[in-house]
């Protein structure tokens, strides 16, 4: 059943049209493949690039044995007779002719099965190599090739060997990577951006500068029964909170699984980020800094006031609030300015987002949406986020304090590869935090010039 699911998978995926990246094939990233997730089709390469090598080294076997069979005429008479001899009169035991053949009926094959249909199986490749093998092995034993010239040794040999590298090659660099390769895809997880600008923008977009009415569990939906505050009315607005909610249950689920987080960098301030694979998302990065300041402080610059973010935060430049569904959830169209010194252009995003406060955390959930207001332009490449969001967690013990997570799961879309992407992120991450600090110091210098200070002098 696998094997029938994944080659309906690979003819669709086969016919939708190419994308001429850089680097497919260095998909690190894998993750359970999503059997309802819709494929953009823009984002799929009708070729991937293990197998265009794979062609290219089919092409080179056929043009290598030609080219020795070629000097191999030329050795001994002209070409001419020598073609006489070994065409016109073929003779199995002393032409070699028919392994020059054998080169074009594996070309053939080969290119038909892996270039033209794009299988996904091994039996193509399994079949030219047998027949190869067989068929050089009884050649060698029967023939008087070996006493001609050299070439009764080259020509065999080399077509043997360069047989079943083409078998060694598909096997267990092209078929498995596309089997990575088509996991990663279909969980979405071209996770995140080369340098910090194309992320937060998605991750902050809130600007309601009110506090969220405090969601009691299993109340949600009667919450404003007495007629308060914004409700979501039309079948649209139903459906940005039903996103809203998914991606606020997702955020938890990953809060709740800090045991299986990966470390993957840390910064001298303690600053950590870690990744989790999560199903039909793939992916997701976390960011876990302890500040010293309030919780409320946070709360206030990162969840309640996205539009003022783009005062102290270079890498965003523009975010606007398109519709308040409810007193919880919002869309926001955001802008991210350029990155990697021009490498990374402009991305743009609408997300739905969705703002609750618990008993001792401030949260912020959401995902990418479609909004009439903003379709995708021409200015700007739309980029695409997975749940995600921002925690400001109080502390305990010391409300001066507070714990600040943020989790970041975005698909930018445009050719960029994706492991340079994963590469920079911590980077970005880390830079995001440094810009926040910065914030929160010159917020209150008079409260604490202390803590000012203290900051400017690790920073």
């Amino acid at each position: 059943c696998h094997q029938i699911s994944r080659k309906c998978r690979c003819s669709l995926a086969g016919s939708l049209p190419a994308i001429g990246s850089l680097n497919a094939s260095y998909s690190t990233s894998l993750s359970l493949p999503s059997p309802y997730l819709m494929v953009p089709p823009a984002e799929r390469k009708a070729i991937s690039d293990v197998r265009r090598t794979f062609c290219l080294f089919v092409t080179f076997d056929l043009l290598f044995i030609s080219l020795l069979w070629i000097i191999e005429l030329n050795i001994s008479s002209s070409i001419w007779e020598s073609l006489q001899n070994e065409v016109v009169h073929y003779n199995y035991k002393s032409s070699f002719f028919d392994i020059f053949l054998l080169a074009v009926f594996r070309f053939l094959c080969l290119q038909v099965g892996y270039a033209a249909f794009r299988l996904r199986h091994w039996w193509v490749i399994a079949v030219t190599t047998l027949v190869t093998s067989v068929f050089l092995v009884v050649k060698v034993i029967v023939s008087s090739l070996l006493s001609q010239n050299a070439f009764g040794y080259v020509i065999p040999i080399t077509s043997f060997v360069v047989a079943w590298l083409e078998t060694w090659f598909l096997d267990f660099k092209v078929l498995t990577q596309e089997a990575d390769d088509e996991r990663a895809y279909l969980a979405a997880v071209n996770a995140a951006c080369e340098r910090a600008p194309i992320i937060y923008p998605r991750a902050v977009s809130d600007g309601q500068f009110y506090s969220p009415p405090e969601s009691v569990a299993g109340s949600e939906d009667d919450l404003d029964e007495e007629g308060l505050g914004r409700r979501a009315v039309t079948a649209q607005e139903k459906e940005y909170v039903r996103q809203g909610r998914e991606a606020m249950t997702v955020v938890e689920q990953i809060l709740s699984q800090e045991d299986n987080w990966k470390f993957e960098k840390n910064n001298d301030m303690g600053d950590s980020v870690y990744t989790l694979e999560i199903p039909y998302h793939g992916k997701t990065f976390i960011l876990k800094a302890l500040m010293q300041c309030t919780a409320e402080l946070v709360y206030q610059e990162v969840i309640l006031q996205p539009e003022k973010m783009v005062q102290w935060n270079r890498t965003v430049s523009g975010c606007q609030i398109l519709q308040r569904v409810d007193d919880n959830t919002l869309v926001s169209y955001d802008v991210s300015s350029g990155a990697a010194g021009g490498v990374v252009s402009a991305r743009d995003f609408v997300n739905v987002r969705r703002v609750e406060r618990k008993r001792d955390c401030y949260m912020s959930a959401g995902m990418a949406t479609s909004h009439d207001a903003k379709p995708p332009s021409g200015r700007f490449v739309r980029g695409e986020n997975g749940p995600g969001g921002f925690v400001v967690l109080k502390s305990s013990s010391n409300p001066s304090v507070c714990t600040f997570i943020w989790v970041l799961n975005t698909d930018l879309k445009g050719r960029l590869p994706r492991y340079l992407i994963h590469q920079s992120l911590a980077a970005t991450m880390f830079e995001f935090m440094t810009h926040l600090r910065q914030r929160i110091a010159d917020l209150r210098p008079s409260l604490r010039p202390h803590h000012h200070h203290h900051h400017h002098h690790h920073v």
